[in-house]
């Protein structure tokens, strides 16, 4: 089978980005976001999805950090949308609990070509660090409207906020990871329609 790859390359006069995406990769990451505590969770993503990849960003940070975070998941979620193609052969479905310490994550996916995010959470608008965390869920909402995914997501419980986004970027990646897996015993686009 073909690798499923994408590259995505996007120039705003807020950011400009280079990405590429293995979908069937070994989760090795090169992640240049310019924003340290971003670059962490793309990392965590990665490597707990299984996928291969490579990002640099130059964005805008003098402003803040919302164009670059929110510009990267668009570019994410194209790359899967790209990298995917028709989706023959995929599972499509997938959902799972993950804990990071006292966090929990629920998350389920549907690669519907239909996107929709419901995101439940208690996050405050408040920073780790120098990152604003109410730019989680900026991040996901580009990354789901672009991949044209279904996703149900919900931050359970949580106190360490560090924790709380750590469970959500790694459930991410590892219900991705099961939802893009081929199955043998599917032919085709694993849809009724024929397409998805």
């Amino acid at each position: 089978m073909p690798q499923r790859q994408a590259k995505i390359s996007r120039k705003t006069n807020e950011t400009q980005i280079e990405l590429i995406l293995v979908v069937d990769g070994s989760g090795n990451a090169e992640i240049s976001t310019g924003i340290g505590f971003f670059d962490h969770m793309l990392t965590l993503f990665a490597k707990h999805g299984l996928f291969d990849l490579t990002l640099k960003v130059t964005g805008d940070l003098q402003v803040d950090f919302h164009h670059t975070v929110e510009d990267v998941g668009i570019c994410l979620g194209q790359a899967f949308r790209d990298a995917l193609g028709d989706c023959s052969g995929i599972t499509r479905y997938a959902s799972g609990a993950i804990p990071m310490d006292e966090a929990l994550c629920e998350l389920a996916i549907d690669i519907s070509g239909r996107p929709h995010l419901t995101f439940i959470h208690e996050i405050p608008a408040t920073k780790v660090g120098e990152f604003d965390m109410e730019l989680t869920e900026e991040f996901f909402t580009a990354l789901i409207n672009n991949a044209r995914i279904t996703a149900h997501m919900e931050l359970v419980r949580g106190r360490n906020l560090h924790h709380c986004a750590e469970a959500c970027f790694k459930a991410m990646g590892q219900i991705l990871d099961r939802a893009t897996q081929i199955d043998p015993r599917k032919n085709g686009v694993p849809s009724t329609k024929g397409l998805l």
